[in-house]
C-alpha cells in the first residue's frame, strides 16, 4: 500500500510540473513526494494509537521538508505539493487525488469551531501560492483558488475563486461576477472644504462693508 500510493505521489509530480524529467529525480528531490511519504508513515502510527511517536514523525517531516502535516489528516494518493515550502495541513483535513498545492498554502481551522475544523478538498483542485482555506467545508472538485485567497467558506465545484476574503468569480470558465468599477472618485474634499471657507469669507467681509458704509453715512 505504501509502495502504491509513493507511485502515485510520482506519477502526480511528473503529471503536474513540467521541469520534471523523470520519476526517479522526483524520487530523490522532491521535498513534496517525501513529505507525503513521511506523512504516510506518521499517519499510520497515528491509526495504532502511537500518537507520541506520529507527531514526532510529523515534526521531523517540517525539518526536513519545511511541510506541515497533522498525522490525522487524511491525504489520498496521487496529490502533489510544488515546492511546499511553508505548507501546513491542519488535523480534520481531508485531500482528495489529484489535487495540486503549491507554497505557502494552509488547510487550517478558524477557531471558532469544534470537530471538523479543517476543509475537505476534493479531486482535482489547485491551490495557488500563499492560499489560506479556514473552515471545516469543502472546496468542490476540479476548484481553482487564486494565489493569496483567504478561503472562509464552501467553494463550489469546477469554480475559481480569489481575493480576501475570497469570492467566486468563475465556474466552469464562465464569468459568475462583475469587473470591479475601478473607477476612482476625483473629487478633493480639502478642496470642498476651502471653497466653503472662501465663500463664507465673501459673504462675512460683504455683510460687514455694508454695515460700515451705513454707520459712516449716519454720522
Amino acid at each position: 500500500m505504501f509502495f502504491k500510493s509513493l507511485r502515485a505521489d510520482i506519477n502526480a509530480a511528473k503529471r503536474n510540473d513540467p521541469a520534471a524529467r523523470n520519476k526517479f529525480e522526483i524520487w530523490l528531490t522532491y521535498s513534496g513526494v517525501h513529505a507525503l511519504s513521511w506523512h504516510r508513515f506518521a499517519h499510520f502510527l497515528y491509526k495504532i494509537h502511537l500518537r507520541l511517536l506520529a507527531r514526532i514523525a510529523s515534526q521531523m517531516c517540517r525539518f526536513f521538508t519545511g511541510i506541515e502535516i497533522h498525522p490525522a489528516a487524511k491525504i489520498a494518493p496521487g496529490v502533489f505539493i510544488d515546492h511546499g515550502s511553508g505548507v501546513v495541513i491542519g488535523e480534520t483535513a481531508e485531500v482528495h487525488s489529484g489535487v495540486v498545492i503549491y507554497q505557502g498554502v494552509t488547510l487550517g481551522g478558524n477557531g471558532k469551531e469544534h470537530g471538523k475544523r479543517h476543509p475537505t478538498i476534493m479531486e482535482n483542485v489547485t491551490i495557488s501560492a500563499g492560499a489560506k482555506i479556514l473552515g471545516g467545508f469543502t472546496v468542490g472538485e476540479c476548484a481553482k483558488v487564486g494565489a493569496g485567497a483567504v478561503v472562509l467558506k464552501e467553494v463550489p465545484p469546477h469554480a475559481t475563486v480569489v481575493g480576501v476574503p475570497a469570492r467566486v468569480v468563475r465556474i466552469r470558465g464562465e464569468r459568475v461576477d462583475e469587473e470591479p468599477d475601478l473607477t476612482q472618485d476625483k473629487t478633493d474634499p480639502y478642496l470642498s472644504e476651502i471653497n466653503a471657507l472662501k465663500e463664507r469669507i465673501k459673504n462675512l467681509e460683504e455683510n460687514t462693508g455694508t454695515k460700515g458704509s451705513e454707520e459712516n453715512e449716519d454720522l
